[in-house]
């Protein structure tokens, strides 16, 4: 495999990284034949599926081994193969065949060429650390640093220096968590009179945050490929706005449906559920904006995002969820 050093592993085409340890069977073998042949083929471990070709080697359809050692020594290939093909053209990004496994739960995918024929597979070791390209190492990193760690640390760093490398983060937890504190604080009586609000404090402040780290992964991703302008926040700053409005009516019904079940309180789940609406829907806003101000004045999101979104998502959230409720009760 050809290592990257300018060009990231994700955008380059399929034909980079494909193999050709694969199995053709004509559609027209049986089962038998099938077997036979597969006694003379030099299987191994990157061998996943079994591929249908017909006259003309072109892809017809892909044979499940059970299919094949369950049918008859007469049934044909064509009898027992799925005809239903998932693949990749050729031209297509590693990113985009890694996204066909995980949504079809494959462990391979076939590449074809224009005119239906394998030309490689690409299976899911391509993906593993052990095959990654060191462009695609760094992205990884990338993705551990939003949760204060790096890839470089392995197993013989020093516990000293692991120490230093996750204690900063741990810190910005904690501040977030006692300034949560300050603010439930501030509504201690409301909290004596209205029991349920310490009950479901947890789901509403869990929420806010996968919503927000959510967002903000999405963000940071999309902040590293390119220069940094306001115009190009707009977009997806709208689109976020929308999946986290639609996020929030379906989390906010069910949380303010299960409170009004568990404490026959009308009033108390609207509140709770419209505050939960709020809070996701600020979330998932502060997700794309907080990194974006970071890029903006020229600091890497991806190092200083995470602490911040986080503890933003949190206050906002405890501030809507109290006040909200506060409103309604009095």
């Amino acid at each position: 495999m050809k290592t990257l050093f300018k060009n990231d592993f994700l955008d380059q085409t399929v034909k980079e990284y494909y193999h050709q340890e694969f199995v053709r069977l004509n559609e027209n073998m049986t089962v038998g034949q099938a077997i036979e042949h597969l006694q003379q083929c030099d299987l191994n471990e990157r061998i996943m599926y079994l591929y249908a070709v017909d006259s003309e080697d072109r892809l017809v359809g892909v044979v499940p081994i059970r299919r094949l050692l369950g049918g008859s020594m007469e049934t044909r290939i064509n009898e027992v193969m799925i005809r239903k093909l998932v693949t990749v053209p050729c031209d297509a990004t590693m990113e985009q065949a890694g996204d066909v496994l995980l949504r079809h739960k494959l462990l391979a995918v076939p590449a074809i060429t224009s005119d239906g024929k394998i030309a490689g597979v690409v299976d899911m070791n391509q993906f593993t650390e052990g095959s990654l390209s060191l462009g695609h190492k760094a992205q990884l990193d990338s993705m551990f640093q939003l949760m204060g760690l790096h890839l470089s640390l392995g197993r013989k760093a020093s516990p000293w220096l692991m120490f230093k490398e996750r204690f900063p983060w741990l810190l910005c937890n904690v501040a977030s968590g006692i300034l949560c504190a300050v603010v439930t604080a501030q509504y201690e009586l409301l909290i004596q009179e209205i029991m349920v609000l310490a009950m479901f404090m947890t789901v509403v402040l869990a929420l806010g945050e996968s919503v927000s780290m959510q967002a903000m992964t999405i963000t940071v991703q999309r902040l590293q490929l390119g220069s940094f302008s306001w115009k190009a926040v707009m977009g997806p700053l709208r689109r976020e706005g929308l999946v986290s409005l639609m996020l929030a009516a379906g989390c906010g019904s069910i949380v303010g449906l299960t409170a009004f079940v568990w404490k026959g309180s009308g009033w108390v789940s609207f509140a709770m559920g419209f505050s939960l609406i709020l809070s996701i829907l600020s979330a998932g806003l502060l997700g794309v904006v907080i990194p974006s101000l970071i890029k903006a004045f020229r600091i890497d999101p991806k190092v200083a995002a995470g602490p911040v979104v986080l503890a933003c998502a949190d206050v906002c959230t405890l501030l809507f969820y109290f006040n909200m409720m506060n409103v309604i009760a009095h």
